[in-house]
C-alpha cells in the first residue's frame, strides 16, 4: 500500500484538472452515503467532532475518510483538521493507498467551491473577499481563481495579524491580496464573498450584499454553525453541494428551515444539477447567488483516485 504525504498531495492536485475531475464524478455519481457524525467530548471549551465518510464505484474504487475537527486546537498551535483517507480496490477490498486527510480535504473543498462558482458566479467578477484565515483559506483564494479573471483579493479574519501575514505569502504568487479590517465594507465591494470560518454566529449581512455578487459559505458544518445571517438567504438563489448533506448539517440551511423561513423547494439545485445542466445556475447578471458546501464523500474519492494517479 503506498503512502501518499500531504506535501505529495499538495502537488498532485492542480485545481484546473481537480475541479474538471469533480465536474465529471458529479455527473457520473458514486455511492456516498451521508457521513457519519460524532461529537466527541473534550476538556478544552468546544466539543470535538468525528466525521466518517465512506464512497464507492462498484467495481473501481472503496474509499473512506476519517476526519477529526478540533476547534480549540489554533491555541496549541494545531491545525482543527486531521485525518487520512484510505483507498481501496472496488474489485478485491485490497488497500491501495493513504493519503493524508487534511491536505486532500482543502484541495477538494476549494475545487468544489471553485465548480459552483463556474455556474453561480458572474463570469467577469475580478474583486474576491476570504473570510477566514484558516488552512483551507489560500486553496479557495487560488480555486476561484482558476475559474473566475480574480484580480484584487481582500482577506478579512478575526486575528488581524493572522490576514496580513496570509495576505504577504499570497502576494508572493501572483496575486493582489491585502488584508482588511472592515468586514462590512469588504463586502459590499466584492464580486465573490468566500466565507470558511468555524462560526457559530452569523458573520455576513444581508444588507451589505451588492447586485450581482456570489455568496460561497464553506465553513460551517454542524446544524449549530452559521456564517450568513436570515436575510442573505432570503436574497440569495441557494445552490448546495448535496440536497441530503446540507438539509441536515448546514446550520445556514437548517435553521430558516426550522425557523419556516425557506422551504426545501427553495434549494434551486445541487452540484448534481448544476453539472448534468438540470438546472440553470445565475440566471440573469444582478442575481445574487449563493453556495453552501458541508462537503461529500464523492469529492473525495474523486480527488483521491486523481492523485494517486499522478504521483
Amino acid at each position: 500500500m503506498r503512502i501518499i504525504s500531504a506535501a505529495e498531495v499538495e502537488a498532485a492536485l492542480e485545481f484546473g484538472p481537480l475541479i474538471e475531475r469533480l465536474r465529471k464524478m458529479f455527473r457520473s455519481g458514486c455511492e456516498a452515503p451521508v457521513r457519519h457524525h460524532h461529537t466527541i467530548p473534550t476538556f478544552d471549551q468546544h466539543a470535538a467532532t468525528l466525521l466518517v465518510m465512506p464512497a464507492w464505484q462498484v467495481g473501481r474504487y472503496i474509499g473512506v475518510k476519517l476526519v477529526t475537527v478540533f476547534p480549540d486546537n489554533g491555541t496549541r498551535s494545531l491545525p482543527s483538521i486531521m485525518g487520512a483517507y484510505l483507498l481501496l480496490s472496488g474489485k478485491t477490498g485490497a488497500p491501495l493507498a493513504m493519503l493524508d486527510g487534511p491536505a486532500l480535504t482543502v484541495k477538494r473543498t476549494a475545487a468544489a467551491s471553485a465548480l459552483a462558482a463556474s455556474y453561480l458566479a458572474r463570469s467577469d467578477a475580478s474583486r474576491l473577499l476570504m473570510v477566514g484565515t484558516g488552512a483551507l483559506a489560500p486553496h479557495l483564494i487560488l480555486a476561484h481563481a482558476c475559474v473566475r479573471p480574480i484580480r484584487e483579493v481582500l482577506i478579512w479574519g478575526r486575528d488581524g495579524a493572522k490576514a496580513d501575514r496570509l495576505a504577504k505569502v499570497l502576494n508572493r504568487r501572483g496575486l493582489k491580496v491585502a488584508s482588511t479590517r472592515d468586514l462590512e465594507g469588504a463586502v459590499r465591494g466584492a464580486d465573490i464573498v468566500s466565507c470558511a470560518p468555524l462560526s457559530r454566529e452569523p458573520l455576513i449581512k444581508g444588507e451589505w450584499l451588492a447586485e450581482g455578487v456570489h455568496v460561497d459559505l464553506v465553513g460551517g458544518f454542524t446544524p449549530e454553525m452559521r456564517e450568513a445571517d436570515d436575510e442573505v438567504i432570503a436574497r440569495a438563489r441557494i445552490f448546495v453541494d448535496t440536497r441530503d448533506g446540507a438539509t441536515k448539517e448546514a446550520g445556514d440551511i437548517t435553521q430558516p428551515l426550522a425557523a419556516g423561513l425557506m422551504t426545501e423547494e427553495d434549494i434551486a439545485g445541487d452540484l448534481f444539477d448544476l453539472t448534468r445542466g438540470d438546472r440553470a445556475g445565475r440566471r440573469f447578471y444582478n442575481q445574487i447567488t449563493l453556495f453552501k458546501s458541508v462537503g461529500t464523500a464523492l469529492e473525495d474519492l474523486a480527488a483521491a483516485q486523481y492523485a494517486v494517479e499522478v504521483t
